[in-house]
């Protein structure tokens, strides 16, 4: 059968590729699920079966947001602990989020992945870690919402299994055994995991963080990772107060430690980073470790301003996360560009910190990088994954601004004309396609009062 078509012409274009290419006016053609061509000027004449042309006037083309870092069932707890660091704040929400179900699972994924895919992210991740006795099967309700949205997912299915009796911060009912969490993360891995080309779902192993879960429990799920054949998250260096604990506890810093228990490594990548010496940043260099950047999260925790200009300059792949929206209440991540341009610009290397550009890699090719699928995602280029996005630019939010690339990053939030994910469309005219965001946001208000009612009773 011949492929179908679509043609988007007439738009600017970022490929963020390896030279950095773009076109002041070009085009690209999709066939079925693939990028067939990009170029300058009109597309090519006599192109066969186009379903749809796509007049990109008055737009940025650029590959779809990957994000690399989040927690959806905090949706449903946004607007609380708001003047909180991060240990305080986890000690203030633990005991609700403890009290999630799948219902609630359900529609804080819902919303969390409708508002990310609305501001052009095609690819998304959760980092969910909270599996209450009794509370049904969370990772195949975040599962079936990611599919329902239409965007590629992963799911880096955590675990705790220090709870307060054993010095943890979470209640001792929100934790699971060494065991059970080794054994559920594998039935999720051999149920889920997709590893082919062009793979909706895959599954990464995420123990929560050294001051949630065992020495035995990082390396186990270390070990089962790699058996396993997939990829391997948790939370490193993100507050002066987790290396604290991890030198009182563990007698050396989080590098170390996590080097020490197999959790460095060109399969691995850690979220926020924020507090690395140039010691720890070589380590991640060498090894290819990557870091999930969550400028917004890491300023409302009061966390600090991670070293990203360092990273970058040393090869550690680095892509943006989101983080939890009980950190990050807009849950958006093309919020995301410019944050991380102007946070980083607060830290030692001001002005020259990053560029417009090197923000837009960061959420689309270091994305894909850090999630492992660089060689299919992340960037416009032929033979690659069509998961784009279409910005609209010609408004009055944009109007003074020549460069596309300054006016996405540096202006207003820029509506979406057209986001695809495979070629199949998931936003249009700054609308879901695949979902009721009404229906999004009326389930998500419901099951956040639920769980304030559940939390209040005790």
């Amino acid at each position: 059968m011949a492929a179908s078509r679509i043609v988007i012409e007439n738009c600017a274009i970022a490929t963020v590729d390896a030279n950095d290419t773009e076109y002041a006016s070009g085009y690209v053609v999709v066939a079925d699920n693939l990028i067939e061509s990009v170029g300058a000027g009109s597309a090519p004449a006599g192109l066969e079966n186009v379903v749809r042309r796509v007049d990109g006037t008055g737009h940025l083309l650029t590959p779809g947001l990957v994000n690399t870092h989040h927690h959806f069932y905090q949706w449903i707890t946004r607007g609380l602990a708001t003047d909180h660091n991060l240990f305080n704040w986890l000690v203030a929400l633990y005991p609700t989020w403890a009290r999630i179900d799948e219902s609630m699972a359900r529609a804080a994924a819902q919303g969390s992945l409708a508002m990310m895919a609305r501001g052009g992210v095609t690819t998304a991740m959760d980092h969910h870690y909270v599996y209450p006795r009794g509370s049904g099967d969370l990772s195949g309700a975040i599962i079936g919402a990611a599919s329902e949205t239409g965007v590629r997912f992963t799911l880096a299915r955590g675990s705790m299994d220090r709870g307060e009796s054993d010095g943890g911060l979470p209640p001792d009912f929100a934790v699971e055994s060494l065991d059970d969490a080794l054994a559920a993360t594998e039935a999720t891995v051999d149920r889920y995991h997709d590893d082919s080309f062009d793979a909706m779902t895959q599954i990464a192993v995420a123990p929560c963080s050294p001051f949630s879960v065992s020495t035995e429990l990082m390396r186990q799920g270390a070990e089962l990772a790699r058996r396993k054949g997939v990829r391997l998250h948790t939370h490193g260096s993100e507050t002066v107060e987790e290396e604290q604990f991890c030198k009182e506890l563990f007698g050396t810093g989080p590098t170390d430690y996590f080097e020490s228990t197999g959790w460095l490594g060109s399969d691995v990548w850690m979220a926020h980073c924020v507090h690395m010496n140039d010691s720890d940043i070589a380590a991640f260099a060498r090894t290819g470790t990557g870091v999930a950047h969550c400028p917004s999260s890491n300023a409302r925790l009061g966390a600090g301003i991670a070293r990203v200009t360092d990273m970058l300059k040393a090869g550690v792949p680095v892509g943006l996360g989101v983080d939890g929206t009980a950190s990050n209440e807009s849950g958006e991540l093309h919020t995301e560009l410019r944050n991380a341009l102007l946070v980083n610009r607060l830290g030692a290397h001001r002005e020259a910190a990053l560029t417009a550009r090197q923000a837009l890699r960061l959420g689309t090719h270091g994305g894909a990088q850090v999630l492992g699928r660089a060689g299919q995602i992340g960037s416009i280029e032929a033979g690659k994954l069509a998961d784009l996005v279409l910005w609209k630019l010609d408004t009055l939010a944009h109007s003074s601004i020549a460069d596309p690339v300054v006016a996405l990053i540096l202006g207003a939030a820029a509506p979406v004309t057209l986001s695809l994910v495979g070629g199949r469309t998931v936003v249009e005219d700054n609308h879901l396609t695949t979902v009721d965001e009404d229906a999004v946001a009326r389930s998500t208000r419901t099951e956040a009062r639920r769980l304030a009612r559940i939390t209040a009773a005790g």
